[in-house]
């Protein structure tokens, strides 16, 4: 065989090793910025069912107020929450002011427990029942949310796909998670 055809032969294996190596550096880019955009996209549905949620409870706070007068700071403490999700800029924050709004929200629930005619009423009764459907769809979407970081995530931390997220530098995402440890506690049933 002649220098120049074995020459050709490496020149078209190096050539053609060198388009299979673009050709998955390309694929593994595209898979990031595919699996970013599924996470925003996560993100903003749930921030949708949040926003439902958010505009419920001003309609549930004043209901309970014309019962309870009385119980003025449990109704603040809920007003305050749903403002500090309202304006919370990063994943982090929304997760953590979630979990506070979800407290002061039982809170506001232990309180209509003590009015009967507050649980007979049937707004109260309605605005309960779809504060109860947003939570449940809420619920849906973070664990879209959470499935599609862990997909990445787990995208970003093995070999060989790691080797282009350190490339471009792309960064872990964070889970939206119970932060309360009495919350992940199984409640205790007495009969």
């Amino acid at each position: 065989m002649e220098w120049w055809a074995i020459l050709l032969i490496v020149i078209g294996i190096v050539l053609l090793l060198g388009i299979i190596f673009a050709t998955w550096w390309i694929v593994t880019y595209n898979k990031f910025k595919r699996y970013e955009n599924d996470i925003d996209e996560a993100y903003s549905t749930m921030d949708v069912y949040m926003k439902k949620r958010y505009d419920l409870i001003p309609n549930l706070v004043e209901t309970v107020k014309g019962y309870a007068k009385h119980e003025k700071d449990a109704l603040e403490d809920v007003m305050k929450a749903r403002y500090s999700c309202m304006t919370a800029n990063t994943p982090e924050d929304k997760a953590k002011n979630e979990n506070w709004l979800a407290g002061t929200l039982k809170s506001l629930f232990a309180v209509a427990e003590n009015y009967p005619e507050l649980k007979a009423n049937q707004n109260f009764i309605d605005l309960m029942n779809n504060l109860r459907n947003i939570e449940g769809e809420i619920a849906s979407s973070r664990k879209y949310y959470n499935g599609t970081v862990k997909v990445y995530n787990n995208l970003l931390d093995v070999f060989p796909s790691n080797i282009v997220a350190r490339h471009y530098k792309f960064s872990e995402k964070v889970m939206f998670e119970i932060v309360n440890i009495e919350e992940r506690v199984a409640p205790k049933v007495q009969f």
